[in-house]
């Protein structure tokens, strides 16, 4: 297995520092990781991003990094066809860009709920985006993940349902360790039930909130609220979910997404410290 990290993972330096992709990916190779995992979102100029991508091809060789995955931030729970098309045609271009980057992963969602909708109500939305863009991704030969993220396909039975709608070998799992305590569920037993769906995983952790905590951390379902922290600090038991992966014979990315409030920088290097650890075990 090969470890990378999510742009997003240093979100903070991003803002706080003005980071390009480019930056990015030099700030990547300092703390040895093997690859990178870029977004949609990040580019200058999202319109026109073909200079980007080429300063950034540039630097991934000059560094000897690879893309782990390109990731595109759709949602198909739109009430209109058009919105929904518009969403496709997201997830279209994310297959060709990633192609361009070298990947054979896109990580996707499913949708957010607004006003009074329900999981039932988006489902039909979902499998049909999805099934319109695994088309394409069956053609060039690159993976749909879904994340479990949020309250559409934020549960394990929920993800194994929507790829077993969209019924295509390219649309599989963007395992994300910490995101099932948002929904309350073990991600014990998340990776149990999703485990040979999984192309794609996303090391990271929560804890709960404390009473002292001056931040704001993210609310469950169920109103509880966690704080992002350095895999290891929180409540998922990753040794459990490295050793399945191992177990079952993954051989792809574990990238690392922090989503905490300490510095970046210092917690996405502890963290590859970390991981190299549980995969250098046993």
């Amino acid at each position: 297995m090969k470890i990378s990290a999510s742009m997003y993972s240093l979100a903070s330096a991003v803002k706080k520092e003005g980071w390009s992709v480019v930056d990015f990916i030099r700030y990547a190779n300092s703390i040895n990781l093997d690859g990178v995992e870029l977004l949609d979102f990040y580019w200058k100029n999202r319109n026109n991003k073909d200079q980007e991508m080429k300063e950034a091809l540039e630097a991934l060789a000059h560094h000897n990094l690879q893309v782990s995955a390109y990731d595109v931030t759709n949602n198909f729970v739109k009430t209109s066809r058009e919105e929904r098309s518009a969403e496709a045609a997201k997830v279209i271009d994310g297959i060709y860009t990633a192609k361009r980057l070298g990947t054979d992963i896109v990580r996707v969602f499913c949708g957010d709920l607004h006003g009074d909708l329900t999981y039932e109500d988006g489902q039909g939305w979902i499998v049909e985006g999805l099934r319109e863009c695994a088309k394409v991704a069956e053609k060039e030969e690159v993976y749909l993940a879904i994340e479990n993220h949020g309250l559409l396909a934020g549960k394990s039975k929920q993800v194994k349902e929507i790829i077993r709608m969209v019924d295509s070998p390219y649309v599989k799992s963007t395992f994300d360790t910490g995101n099932f305590l948002l929904v309350h569920e073990s991600p014990k037993e998340a990776y149990d039930y999703l485990k040979d769906e999984i192309i794609h995983v996303h090391f990271k952790d929560f804890r709960k909130k404390d009473p002292n905590d001056a931040v704001k951390g993210f609310r469950s379902t169920e109103g509880v609220e966690v704080i992002g922290v350095v895999p290891g600090d929180g409540e998922v038991d990753l040794n459990y979910i490295v050793n399945g992966l191992k177990t079952n014979g993954y051989n792809g990315w574990l990238s690392i997404e922090y989503e905490g409030f300490d510095d970046a920088k210092e917690a996405n290097k502890e963290a590859v410290q970390r991981l190299k650890y549980l995969l250098d075990r046993g």
